[in-house]
């Protein structure tokens, strides 16, 4: 699974981590590619990424 910056692993744990809601997307060139636009494995890629962070209780942006 490619967990390369940008990828939709990547953003699915990046969401996970700053708690923001789970939205799948990932990012090209700087650009946002929305969850529309994304194959069935990129969701699922998205979704393994945010599940793998959630597993992590000491892997969250803390904003105290």
């Amino acid at each position: 699974m490619n967990q390369a910056h940008g990828s939709p692993f990547d953003r699915g744990s990046a969401d996970s981590f700053y708690r923001r809601p789970g939205q799948a997307h990932y990012m090209v060139d700087g650009a946002r590619i929305e969850k529309a636009d994304m194959t069935a494995e990129q969701i699922a890629e998205y979704e393994a990424g945010f599940i793998d962070n959630e597993k992590r209780t000491d892997s969250r942006k803390d904003y105290l």
